[in-house]
């Protein structure tokens, strides 16, 4: 399935500002786009299986949520010349490219995976250890980022 990232972009414009990432599926009954961010433990008394409603009126973005089945779903920034430590998930993710460079990789158990702002979705095992680069000195790196089981 090739994705319409102009559509995706153009939709992302009803984001408010925000620095390095923002929920796109929220809960039931908390109106907070910003609650989900960050790390699992911090969602309690909910499950990222419980961030399934959608936050923002993004149609087209939200029916691929929907398709592919994704839950606490973001858009995630990674400024320039700058990493994630390294981490495991408690789930797998899907990651949609939408901004990126030729010096924005994954590391995903020692192996280096370049994901292109192509239209593609890239189903990725973040239950490994993994970290993201943006080895970039001056563009950001923006991917839609959903758990998966």
């Amino acid at each position: 399935m090739s994705l319409d990232l102009e559509t995706i972009q153009n939709e992302m414009m009803v984001l408010p500002a925000f620095a390095s990432q923002i929920c796109l599926q929220g809960v039931k009954d908390v109106d907070d786009p910003f609650f989900g961010c960050g790390k699992v433990k911090l969602l309690k008394p909910y499950k990222e299986t419980d961030f399934v409603h959608s936050n923002f009126d993004m149609p087209y973005t939200n029916s691929i949520l929907k398709k592919l089945n994704m839950h606490r779903t973001r858009v995630l920034k990674l400024g320039p010349a700058s990493c994630y430590s390294i981490h495991r998930d408690p789930t797998r993710r899907i990651h949609i490219p939408i901004v990126t460079n030729d010096k924005c990789f994954l590391i995903v158990n020692n192996e280096v995976i370049y994901l292109p702002a192509d239209g593609s979705h890239y189903e990725i095992d973040t239950t490994h250890r993994h970290t993201a680069i943006n080895g970039s000195r001056d563009l950001e790196r923006i991917h839609i980022v959903g758990c998966i089981e």
